[in-house]
């Protein structure tokens, strides 16, 4: 059976894709910590990160960097935060939140709750920060 994520990817599930390519899909969490809390997914359904493809391991954070930096760029932050937690879904995937302090990673907390229209915004303007691959 396919993950939640692999729906995602196949578009049976509707998202708010960031970046994709040939391996990976980005989009934003639905259920974020933050604004501008994106998940970065293979396609390739793989439960556990370690279980990756060392190849495709490499690749994963290559693709990530961009879309961490439009992150940083998008939103008062010190950094863009990274989190790989994988108990939520059956397939590997890292969580990328701009962050002022380590509770800013803290999925214990209470998740925001966004509008549609306030999702779309986070989209483009994250979109419009991602820089130029060379």
């Amino acid at each position: 059976m396919s993950s939640i994520f692999t729906k995602i990817v196949k578009g049976d599930i509707p998202s708010y894709k960031i970046a994709e390519d040939e391996h990976f899909f980005a989009f934003l969490d639905i259920f974020p910590l933050q604004e501008g809390h994106v998940l970065v997914i293979p396609k390739t359904e793989v439960d556990k990160i370690f279980d990756v493809d060392d190849e495709l391991l490499r690749e994963w954070l290559v693709f990530a960097k961009p879309i961490a930096k439009a992150i940083e760029r998008s939103f008062s932050c010190n950094r863009c935060g990274i989190s790989v937690v994988g108990l939520e879904v059956p397939h590997a995937h890292m969580h990328l939140v701009p962050i002022n302090s380590s509770d800013d990673l803290n999925f214990t907390r209470e998740k925001l709750q966004l509008s549609p229209d306030r999702f779309e915004e986070i989209q483009q303007l994250i979109i419009g920060n991602i820089p130029a691959r060379p």
